[in-house]
């Protein structure tokens, strides 16, 4: 009977690492990846390099590979897609307080969640409009300041607000 017992809680205990290691492999976190000159905006196809103001990047469950776009805006409106949003596991955008917006610097990726976004400013990305992205409210408040807009957190940005 000791036995018995002892193999049950021992299978469990294997089961359990087991199911552990796989689930952390799924939640390794992904960095940010630098954007070459021939990368392309996963959405549009566009040159991402060839533009103006915020970039961002998306990691999914699904790749290894890091989707790149070429603005703020196709990055929320590719992850905003019910079929894209449950398989994403980060997204990156730039800290605008940190990089001047005509020169593209991958040393300043954020995390998107946790970034604060400002919609309806006067200044132009790839596709036009874009959301100027900022890791600190302070700073998307000033950026408001001197070129218009409104500013929302990560949450708060839908496809209606694009």
């Amino acid at each position: 009977m000791n036995h018995l017992k002892l193999f049950t809680v021992v299978s469990f205990l294997l089961f359990t690492i087991g199911c552990n290691d796989t689930k952390s492999e799924q939640q390794m976190l992904k960095q940010a990846v630098a954007i070459e000159s021939s990368d392309e905006c996963h959405l549009c196809g566009m040159l991402i390099s060839n533009f103006a103001g915020p970039k961002g990047e998306i990691a999914e469950k699904r790749s290894e590979q890091v989707n790149k776009f070429c603005s703020t805006r196709d990055m929320f409106a590719y992850y905003l897609q019910p079929e894209n949003k449950r398989n994403v596991t980060q997204l990156f955008v730039h800290d605008m307080s940190k990089m001047p917006w005509d020169e593209l610097n991958d040393g300043h990726f954020i995390d998107a969640k946790s970034a604060w976004f400002v919609t309806g400013s006067s200044k132009k990305g790839a596709m036009g409009l874009t959301l100027a992205s900022f890791g600190q409210k302070e700073h998307a408040d000033a950026f408001k300041k001197e070129f218009g807009g409104q500013v929302y957190s990560f949450g708060e940005i839908t496809i209606d607000r694009l």
